[in-house]
C-alpha cells in the first residue's frame, strides 16, 4: 500500500508538472485558446464567496455571505448547500479545509459576530468551537500548520493584533499572549477580503499581512504566533482603503503580497511585491497587476508560477511574481491551489471556477480525471 501511495503521488506530480509547464509555455493573454482559463462553475447560489479551499481538482469548499457554506466533491458539477443552521445572519470569509469531510470556517465581525464553526461529516453536522466576547475584537483570517495546530487573527487590541491559537483541529481555541506581538500603527488593521491575511507555511512560519495605516506591513513569526518580526511592503498605504490584502508564500523564504486600494474609482499602482527573504524585506513587481488584488497563490510543483485575483480580473506570474499579465477579466476574490493543480477562484454573485489550461484540467489531454 505504501508503494501504492508513493507511485500515485509520483505520478500526481508529474501530471502537474506537466500542466504546469503548459501554462509557462504560452503567454498569458484574455482571450481563448491554449493557456490558463477560468471555467467558472454553477453553483446556484448569490453569495459572495470570500472563502476558499481547495483539497483537490474534485473537492473544495467556499464560505460567504448570509452564512452560506457550499461543497463540492465532483469537480464543481454539483454543489452542496452545507451551511450551518441558524448562520444566515453570519458573515464567513474564511474556510479551511482538511478533506472532503472537515473543515472550520470563520465568521467576521464585531463582539460576538466573529465566531469559529467546524464539522467532521462533510458539513451535515457544525460544532461552534469559539465566540467572541470581547466587543473590541474583530476577527479577520484563520491560517492551519497542520489538521492540529492553527491560528486565528483579530484587528489590534489594545494596540496589538490578538491571536486565537488550536491544537487539536480548531475544535477549541485560546488567545495568545501579546508579549512578543510588535505594537500595532495608529488605523492599521488587516483585511477579511480573501482569507489570505494570515497565511503559513511547514510546521512553524506564519505571516501576517495589514493596511489602513501609514505603511502596509507584513509581520512574521517562526514559532506559531508567540514572537513576531515585521517589515514595511511597498505596497500603497496611508488610507484605510489600502494595503496588504494577501499573502502566499510556496516555502519559508519565498513569499508574494498584493493588494492596494479597493475603491473601485481609485487606481492601485504598485500593487504587488515579493520577497525572498521570509518578509524581512519587500521588493515592488516591476509589472504589477493593473488594478487591486485581493487573493494570490502559487501554483504548485513551480517554483515561478503564481496567480492574482481581484474584482477586476486575474493575472498570471511566471518569474515569482516579478512581473504580471491579464489572462481574465471576471471578477474574483480570492484564489486558492491544491497539490494535484487543483486551483479554484471563487467571488461574488456565488462565482466559483476551476482553473483550466486551454483544455479543462483533468481532460485526456491533461492526463487524468477530474
Amino acid at each position: 500500500m505504501k508503494r501504492t501511495g508513493t507511485t500515485r503521488r509520483v505520478l500526481a506530480a508529474l501530471v502537474c508538472g506537466a500542466a504546469v509547464a503548459a501554462i509557462s509555455a504560452v503567454p498569458a493573454r484574455a482571450t481563448a485558446g491554449p493557456g490558463p482559463r477560468w471555467e467558472v462553475k454553477e453553483t446556484g447560489s448569490t453569495a459572495r464567496f470570500r472563502g476558499l479551499a481547495a483539497v483537490s481538482r474534485s473537492t473544495a469548499w467556499a464560505a460567504g455571505s448570509a452564512g452560506t457554506v457550499l461543497r463540492t466533491v465532483d469537480g464543481g458539477r454539483h454543489w452542496a448547500d452545507v451551511s450551518p443552521p441558524g448562520a444566515r445572519d453570519l458573515e464567513f470569509r474564511d474556510v479551511e479545509a482538511f478533506d472532503a469531510r472537515r473543515a472550520v470556517v470563520l465568521a467576521i465581525g464585531e463582539g460576538e459576530a466573529s465566531r469559529v464553526l467546524r464539522t467532521e461529516d462533510g458539513g451535515r453536522t457544525w460544532s461552534e468551537a469559539f465566540r467572541n466576547t470581547d466587543p473590541r475584537a474583530f476577527y479577520d483570517c484563520v491560517t492551519f500548520f497542520d489538521t492540529r495546530h492553527g491560528l486565528a487573527v483579530s484587528d489590534p487590541v489594545d494596540g496589538r493584533y490578538r491571536l486565537l491559537s488550536t491544537a487539536d483541529g480548531g475544535r477549541s481555541w485560546r488567545v495568545l499572549p501579546s508579549a512578543g506581538m510588535p505594537p500595532a500603527l495608529a488605523g492599521e488593521a488587516s483585511f477579511a477580503a480573501s482569507g489570505q491575511c494570515l497565511v503559513s507555511r511547514g510546521p512553524h512560519d506564519v505571516w501576517l499581512a495589514t493596511g489602513g495605516a501609514s505603511a502596509a506591513r507584513v509581520l512574521h513569526s517562526r514559532d506559531r504566533g508567540l514572537t513576531w518580526t515585521v517589515a514595511a511592503s511597498t505596497l500603497p498605504a496611508g488610507d484605510p482603503a489600502k494595503g496588504v490584502f494577501a499573502l502566499a508564500f510556496r516555502d519559508a523564504r519565498h513569499g508574494l503580497a498584493v493588494g492596494g486600494d479597493y475603491r473601485a474609482d481609485q487606481a492601485s499602482p504598485d500593487a504587488s511585491a515579493v520577497t525572498g527573504d521570509g518578509g524581512a524585506s519587500w521588493t515592488e513587481s516591476e509589472r504589477p497587476p493593473a488594478a487591486y488584488r485581493s487573493g494570490v497563490t502559487w501554483l504548485p510543483y513551480s517554483s515561478r508560477a503564481a496567480i492574482a485575483v481581484g474584482p477586476t480580473g486575474s493575472d498570471l506570474s511566471l518569474d515569482g511574481g516579478r512581473t504580471w499579465r491579464t489572462f481574465d477579466a471576471g471578477s474574483f476574490d480570492t484564489v486558492d491551489c491544491a497539490a494535484d493543480l487543483g486551483c479554484w477562484a471563487a467571488g461574488e454573485k456565488g462565482r466559483v471556477a476551476r482553473l483550466g489550461i486551454g483544455f479543462p484540467i483533468g481532460s485526456p489531454g491533461a492526463g487524468g480525471g477530474s
